[in-house]
């Protein structure tokens, strides 16, 4: 984010003009503490835990339960509204008006950033050739973003005969990351419209057109469409990835739309429109998950973000846990600092109702949650390991806070996807991978704390031909 603008202004009283600060638009995050200052405080802070520890255990014991078991309620509650409304059927769409104009088809830009992608870029193209869209209304912008494997070749090949495609070659001391490579093709973009896929995405043929339909409203800035693992045979780990984004796209995500009206914008088959986008400044490359920070800037500036669920692409989950690990750990360091850049921000907002700001918190604070996990664990640990403290009954309600709500959604998800038996079997193994993301969470935010540096880390593909999709509807 750039630094907010200054305006002279006189004092009164005075001939002299002085520099204040502006403020910034409603969609920047004021500048925070950050360095010693905010390392001081956070010391400051566990000292006083660490003392009110030693000189009041059981007090503070029962305090830290207690509120625990009021944020996993939250959460619980959160989750079972999400599945009772994207279980309901959907509403129906109001049919255009007899005697209106016909719909205008928009003219639209893809982009797709690619890196080394030479195992998915057959796929990529085929698919982007296939979709559904008038010709002369869209343009395709890959971006070779410094590739080494020959990446660039295929798709200058790919490009060559398809007119409306091109190829961005990025020097070699380009700076790096998805959100810079989308910067540099944004600037060559001319559509009402700018759609995004990641390499490994192969949208199905209606997938624009449905991606483009909430584009009616002109309150909607930006549309999120729904993913589909494509290959969730090839290991344990990618079945319960494509049963995660079930649960993701068709219970979180459409209770997210259906009851409140926020659903995210994802990354990759998603759309947005072209001249807000370059109002916000294009994607923050400051951000490891340019896709939540778009996401609350949208938000803050007053407007609002559709889902297309009937938008469909597949993409390949990673298949091993190393790679589960360091995929998720980029999202939760990413999604932790947006939380901290906006969290501040969002309770100002004019344009969000109290509900709305609520909800927009719970989903900033989605990636603590299993911080507060290990908390709870160690808390359980203290019980009995110090005479004294209350019995672990206290405990008791919060372990089936911690995992009712996720079992219920992933559930949701498999009901509405119409799975199989086969698929519900893995979800024995779900723990052990919510365990997993307790550490990578825990692990995210103690480096934060640290100052630790991360910078965008590109997921690697494992897949080199197409897979049979958990669920292509």
């Amino acid at each position: 984010m750039t630094r907010p603008a200054h305006r002279p202004q006189a004092r009164p009283g005075t001939g002299r003009r002085r520099r204040i600060p502006a403020d910034p638009p409603p969609w920047q995050p004021r500048p925070r503490p950050s360095g010693r200052p905010a390392t001081a405080l956070r010391l400051a802070v566990a000292a006083l835990l660490a003392a009110a520890l030693v000189l009041r255990p059981v007090g503070v014991h029962r305090v830290a339960v207690l509120a625990l078991t009021a944020v996993f309620a939250c959460y619980l509650l959160r989750h079972l509204v999400f599945l009772a409304a994207a279980l309901r059927p959907a509403p129906a769409a109001p049919p255009p008006p007899p005697d209106g104009p016909p719909d205008r088809p928009l003219r639209v830009t893809v982009l797709v950033p690619c890196h080394n992608e030479a195992r998915v870029v057959d796929g990529l193209t085929t698919a982007l050739a296939a979709l559904a869209h008038p010709r002369d209304l869209l343009r395709v912008v890959f971006v070779d973003d410094r590739s080494t494997d020959g990446t660039g070749d295929l798709l200058e090949r790919a490009a060559a005969d398809r007119p409306g495609w091109q190829v961005l070659r990025r020097a070699a001391d380009a700076p790096g990351g998805k959100s810079a490579a989308l910067n540099d093709a944004l600037a060559l973009a001319d559509g009402e419209v700018v759609v995004v896929f990641d390499a490994d995405h192969q949208p199905t043929p209606g997938c624009l057109r449905e991606l483009l339909r909430p584009f009616a409203d002109p309150q909607i800035a930006a549309v999120q469409g729904r993913c589909v693992v494509r290959n969730p045979r090839d290991s344990m780990v990618a079945r319960l990835v494509a049963v995660d984004y079930l649960c993701g796209y068709l219970v979180n995500m459409a209770g997210r739309h259906r009851v409140y009206g926020l659903p995210a914008y994802g990354g990759a088959n998603c759309a947005v429109r072209t001249r807000l986008l370059r109002e916000l400044g294009g994607w923050n490359v400051a951000s490891v998950t340019e896709d939540t920070d778009l996401s609350l800037r949208i938000w803050l500036s007053g407007h609002r973000i559709g889902y297309a669920e009937q938008a469909v692409d597949t993409e390949l989950a990673v298949t091993g846990l190393s790679a589960y690990y360091r995929q998720r750990y980029r999202w939760a360091r990413g999604h932790q600092q947006v939380c901290r850049d906006y969290r501040a921000a969002l309770l100002r907002s004019p344009h969000l109702r109290l509900a709305e700001k609520a909800e927009a918190a719970l989903f900033l604070y989605v990636f603590h949650v299993p911080v507060l996990c290990v908390l709870a664990v160690l808390l359980a640990g203290i019980e009995v390991a110090v005479p004294g403290l209350p019995a672990a009954g206290l405990l008791w309600p919060i372990a089936p806070l911690m995992m009712v709500g996720p079992v219920l959604e992933v559930g949701g998800g498999l009901i509405r996807a119409g799975a199989g038996r086969r698929d519900v079997l893995p979800l024995l193994l779900f723990p052990a991978l919510f365990a997993v993301s307790m550490l990578l969470c825990t692990q995210a935010l103690l480096d934060a704390w640290a100052g630790t540096r991360y910078a965008w880390v590109k997921t690697e593909r494992t897949a080199r031909a197409p897979n049979t999709a958990l669920d292509a509807g």
